[in-house]
């Protein structure tokens, strides 16, 4: 077939739109792999997901974001990610297997289930407590930059059929949740963890 690879949907025909990115976060295509291609320095947004029977968050005392259950996906953004680890990492979290089925078994995702998610930002995820006794967080995205690819992810689940409860990006935010089982799985766009 004559077009290109998308690391998510495949092969795409000449012609047919990409799913719109953030303008200046291109990325080098994915290679064979589905993985963005090597650019020199590894760059992968990494997520914390737990399910959840409801979960919360609130910032100086208001609750932005409530859910019942579903997923709770706190995301972390370093320096270089963009529009191929945002379709990469969505596509991911929407079909992890980690809801029960009849049996009981986790089976079903929260395509299948239609369950909620609630995503907040957190740059904490990229702190680097190697040395010392206080983390570096050198590796994370800086604000301004990290804020539009935050909009960009969450935008991208939108269009895939599930708008995220958010909290506010930058803000002190006090989240409250129910794991439910519990099941908290690491993601990333790299596949490390």
């Amino acid at each position: 077939m004559d077009g290109r690879f998308d690391a998510i949907l495949g092969p795409v025909p000449v012609g047919e739109p990409r799913p719109a990115g953030i303008p200046g976060l291109a990325l080098q295509g994915p290679d064979a792999s589905g993985r963005p291609a090597e650019t020199g320095e590894s760059s992968f947004l990494r997520a914390v997901v737990q399910r959840v029977r409801a979960a919360s968050v609130e910032v100086g005392g208001r609750i932005t974001g409530r859910i019942g259950p579903g997923l709770v996906l706190l995301l972390g953004i370093r320096k270089g990610d963009g529009d191929t680890e945002i379709r990469y990492l969505a596509e991911k979290v929407l079909d992890l297997r980690i809801f029960p089925d009849e049996k009981h078994s986790m089976n079903r995702s929260i395509r299948e289930t239609g369950g909620e998610v609630l995503l907040v930002s957190q740059f904490t995820l990229y702190g680097d407590a190697r040395k010392g006794r206080r983390p570096s967080f050198d590796e994370a995205e800086e604000p301004g930059r990290a804020r539009a690819v935050y909009s960009e992810f969450a935008n991208y689940m939108k269009s895939r059929g599930h708008e995220p409860r958010e909290g506010v990006f930058g803000e002190h935010m006090l989240l409250t949740l129910e794991n439910d089982g519990p099941v908290t799985i690491l993601l990333d766009s790299e596949k490390v963890l």
